[in-house]
């Protein structure tokens, strides 16, 4: 089988796959949208008095402020920051001048142009799929004001310089602001095509500007879902089934009701919500509720169960991602094969803003606030519920705390538990449901449950000649509208990403997947960085456990499997460089030191991590220190990338630590950070971000930080005390 045949890239599978997906399953109105398939910039909104508005994007006030439309949501990983300086840099803009706004809900519009028809936030694509489209949106404003200066002061445009907001002519010594020139300005055409500036001309991007939404975060004026209050709103908790797959066989709600400050009681499919004045009163209110539960069609397993029938599927074949040549034929007459196994429990996502939503419907449509990341299909999905056209749904994107994969939900699943809730209520008032950190650990969406077998036969210089990997786990896009083009002859693309797209030379490679079926109602969905969060460590541990059969440095063992990838090679070099991998470490005063590397593609980036540890004599640790080296093609925000890969470094940290979700008797036994905790700041390493120079196109980083981290984690703690760790979190394993 061609090994590329399930080895899609991600962005080949976001420019086709999704979208067509979702032009199966959207209305045809709303998929047939005009501007959706192409990066045009046409399609400007309403035009105020004395402002310019020459595209979807940009908007030019009487005042000389440009204000950035972003059609992606900005949950802190510098989106805002990053569109506005593509548009900035065309424009020649005063950097101080630009504000950013949330792009309504429009795909015809503001569609991701990887995704097809399709509105949203998600696989490390903002930046990467607006870069021409932005630019082009700002070169187009230029032009324009370059031509309404040129008509008002009679010379060349050839002869006009635009810099810093500021529009002039030498020759003449006159010059205008933005502002000044905008109303003129929004009378011309719009260019239909438009230079773009030579990389070598970039004044901002490549620079690391200030962030957009600093100022109004730390004032507190940046405004969240949970900040938002309207007239007669009530506030929305919901009693959640204790198991996956439970529903509500009876409740007595007189206690509930008898709570000073509640509004209704009501059951919906998810469910029993109490409404109330305020989160505190609807919460005392629940606790008052008395739900029986019919736990008849509930799943009751555990995650021990799980990973013993996991065990039993990965002693047989499973559907093939990839095969080159005969890796079974290989391994089964190979003189040395090394075989190992790798475990990973179900995670949360753990946003710091758990999940919320505020709803309105009146006679002409419904509007909804929240950290808005899926506009296309939340949009599509609760018009559907309230027999809505999908332009009735009005979406407000706000700030996003943190999301992770979380909000992008492709059942829009707590969208919809609010619209089921205004829906109970028939509209009569605004609804604000809030999740509180136990309904989002025990009641949410998790990344999979996985386990890897691997086996691998090396010849007589310990080079690799077969590599055979089994993946087991669920899959996040079965029942998806993304399933007819993710899921191929039964293999799930994200299921194996990381690992049917491995970079190494090894000339028998094999790797399949069994999914467990639908009898398993634990909820899953994409996690920072997806398939990648357990590919990648399995990939990159199994092949230090190989350089150390071969006796070989693991640096230099990788490098010479990656002589066909030189991004690959390139940012593994690097790290290893500016770790000083070829000197050894500092010895410590009590305890053992170790340093470790993992190198992984993943959304078209490439990241190489160099860690460091000290291993005390009773087996606890502490990570002093993370070398890390991206290549993400050209770094528009240089700030903003080094903040990325620390912060994917201290999420996939704390996830090798000690993130687990556990179940037992279908129960989630995780409530809160005490019991599923996240880095604090002691834990926190100290790290090096260096960024490759490169003049490709950009590419995400607000995922690739995270796949690496564990492996060179583990390796680093094998290199320090000779103990292999294979199974996620690392915990006390070292303790044992």
């Amino acid at each position: 089988m061609n090994s590329r045949i399930h080895n899609v890239s991600r962005r080949d599978f976001l420019k086709s796959g999704a979208g067509l997906t979702l032009a199966l399953v959207l209305p045809a109105a709303q998929a047939a949208q005009p501007g959706v398939a192409g990066p045009g910039i046409a399609g400007s909104g309403p035009q105020a008095a004395g402002s310019f508005s020459p595209n979807a994007f940009v908007r030019i006030g009487s005042d000389g402020t440009v204000t950035v439309l972003s059609k992606h949501l900005e949950m802190g990983q510098g989106t805002y920051t990053g569109l506005a300086t593509l548009v900035a840099e065309e424009l020649d803009a005063d950097w101080k001048k630009v504000v950013v706004e949330g792009a309504p809900a429009d795909a015809g519009r503001y569609n991701n142009l990887f995704w097809g028809p399709a509105q949203g936030t998600g696989g490390s694509t903002a930046i990467a799929n607006s870069f021409e489209q932005l630019r082009q949106a700002g070169a187009a404003a230029r032009a324009m004001l370059v031509q309404a200066a040129a008509e008002r002061w009679k010379v060349p445009t050839a002869e006009i310089q635009v810099a810093n907001g500021v529009v002039s002519h030498a020759r003449s010594g006159r010059k205008a602001g933005f502002g000044e020139l905008a109303e003129a300005a929004g009378r011309l055409p719009v260019p239909e095509k438009v230079a773009l500036k030579d990389p070598k001309d970039f004044k901002l991007i490549g620079r690391s500007a200030p962030r957009k939404d600093s100022v109004a975060k730390t004032t507190g004026q940046a405004q969240f879902t949970q900040d938002v209050k309207l007239p007669g709103m009530l506030v929305a908790v919901v009693a959640h089934p204790p198991r996956f797959g439970s529903t509500v066989r009876s409740v007595d709600d007189k206690a509930a009701r008898a709570v000073p400050g509640v509004a209704d009681v009501v059951r919906i499919p998810t469910g029993v919500a109490v409404l109330a004045d305020s989160y505190w009163t609807a919460k005392k209110a629940r606790e008052a509720l008395q739900v029986e539960w019919d736990d008849s069609q509930a799943w009751r397993g555990s995650s021990e169960q799980l990973f013993a029938d996991y065990r039993k599927l990965a002693a047989t074949s499973g559907a093939v991602a990839r095969r080159d040549g005969d890796a079974s034929g290989e391994l089964g007459k190979a003189a040395k094969v090394l075989e190992a196994e790798y475990d990973f429990p179900y995670l949360a996502h753990a946003a710091m803003e758990p999940i919320n939503c505020v709803m309105r419907l009146s006679a002409e449509g419904c509007e909804v606030w929240n950290g808005e990341q899926f506009q296309t299909v939340d949009q599509a999905n609760i018009a559907q519920l309230f027999g809505l056209k999908p332009e009735q749904v009005t979406l407000h994107m706000l700030y996003a705390g943190g999301s992770f994969g979380r909000r992008a939900n492709p059942l829009s699943d707590y969208l919809l538990e609010t619209a089921h809730i205004v829906k109970a209520i028939d509209g009569r008032a605004p609804v604000k449901l809030v999740w509180s950190r136990e309904d989002d650990m025990r009641a949410g969406f998790y990344r999979p449950l996985y386990l890897h077998r691997l086996r691998a036969a090396l010849d007589g210089q310990g080079k690799p000649l077969a590599w055979e990997q089994r993946i087991v786990g669920q899959s996040i896009i079965k029942g998806s509208p993304f399933e007819p083009m993710m899921i191929k002859d039964g293999v799930d693309a994200t299921s194996v990403e990381g690992a049917a797209n491995l970079p190494y030379a090894i000339p028998n490679l094999l790797v399949d997947l069994h999914t467990p079926g639908a009898e398993l109602k634990v909820p899953v969905q994409w996690w920072r960085s997806v398939g990648s969060t357990h590919t990648g460590f399995a990939t990159e541990v199994f092949m230090d456990e190989l350089a150390v059969a071969a006796k070989a440095d693991p640096v230099a063992y990788r490098m010479e499997l990656l002589a066909a990838h030189p991004r690959h090679a390139g940012v593994l070099k690097l790290a290893a460089d500016k770790a000083g991998w070829a000197k050894p470490l500092p010895a410590a005063k009590d305890g053992k030191r170790g340093r470790g590397v993992a190198v992984h593609e993943s959304f078209n980036s490439y990241v190489a991590q160099v860690v460091e540890v000290t291993v005390a004599a009773d087996g606890s640790f502490k990570v002093d220190r993370v070398v890390c080296a991206v290549d993400c093609g050209i770094a528009v925000n240089p700030d903003v990338i080094r903040a990325q890969m620390e912060g994917g470094i201290g999420y996939g940290l704390a996830a090798a630590l000690t993130g687990a979700i556990t179940l037992k008797d279908g129960q989630v036994e995780q409530s809160n950070f005490h019991d599923y905790p996240v880095l604090r700041i002691n834990e926190m390493p100290k790290v090096e971000v260096h960024i490759m120079p490169s003049a490709e196109k950009p590419t995400g980083v607000g995922e690739p930080g995270v796949p690496p981290l564990a492996p060179a984690l583990v390796n680093a703690l094998y290199a320090a005390t000779g103990k292999r760790i294979r199974a996620l979190p690392i915990g006390e394993q070292l303790k044992a």
